[in-house]
């Protein structure tokens, strides 16, 4: 049986036109339990650094969301498990990093020229030759996938 592969995944989803948090938060649905257009409509908002803001890097906000609804705490969550999920996220956010350098969205693109202009750049054969962004969303499913093999979530 082939093991489903997060990362082709979410670089395909990308290259579709989903925003970088879309591509990554929908390659995960069959573990977060969210269906695909949930997975979608959530991550909508968080493409380009946050609406075009150039804020975080809308892959690690995935990143994020699905350590939340995996492992983040619920009901009756102390300090001491919301300190252990902030130290998970702290890890995710440290892996990306160590690869690019930042999770900051307009640090990664430092040297193109980018806009917070909300509305959204063509998806032309050109923009992808020259967007580092499918990059950003492999680093992050790659980074999730390993985390998630080295800590394997039970429902509880």
């Amino acid at each position: 049986m082939m093991q489903y592969n997060y990362t082709e995944r979410a670089c395909q989803l990308f290259r579709e036109g989903m925003n970088c948090a879309q591509a990554v938060l929908m390659a995960f649905s069959d573990v977060t339990g969210l269906d695909e257009v949930t997975s979608m409509r959530l991550a909508s908002s968080f493409g380009a650094g946050m609406g075009r803001m150039r804020e975080v890097c809308g892959t690690c906000s995935a990143m994020f969301m699905v350590a939340g609804l995996l492992y983040g705490p619920g009901e009756g969550f102390t300090d001491k498990d919301k300190g252990e999920h902030y130290a998970r996220i702290q890890e995710l956010a440290a892996a990306f990093r160590e690869q690019h350098g930042t999770i900051v969205c307009r640090e990664l693109l430092q040297g193109l020229k980018v806009t917070s202009d909300p509305t959204p750049e063509a998806r032309t054969e050109q923009y992808y030759k020259v967007r580092p962004c499918i990059r950003f969303v492999r680093t992050a499913a790659e980074v999730l996938d390993a985390y998630l093999e080295a800590h394997p979530f039970v429902q509880g």
